[in-house]
């Protein structure tokens, strides 16, 4: 087995993992993390199976470095609504 397969193998199942408590929690901030472990197996898959003949190729690495920053601006933006909704919802009790 590759290195490049075991590392989309890996991907995959922390996609699972991800979308399983994504789905399966109620808690708005776990939902969020959740998501988060969801998108680094995504990168993780992209990653793993652009390599050629073992050498990684530049152009899915710098996708997937461009795909890490959005996420930490849109678990930013996640975060700060999540905090919001909850002091919303503990002014209205």
């Amino acid at each position: 087995m590759s290195s490049g397969l075991f590392y989309a193998i890996l991907g995959c199942a922390l996609f699972a993992l991800g979308l399983a408590a994504t789905l399966l929690l109620r808690d708005a901030l776990r939902r969020v993390l959740a998501f988060n472990v969801m998108g680094s197996g995504g990168f993780l898959v992209f990653v793993g199976l652009a390599q050629r003949d073992g050498v990684a190729d530049p152009v899915p690495q710098a996708m997937v470095l461009t795909g890490i920053v959005v996420a930490v601006a849109a678990t930013a933006l996640a975060l700060a609504l999540v905090r919001r909704l909850e002091r919303t919802d503990a002014h209205e009790t």
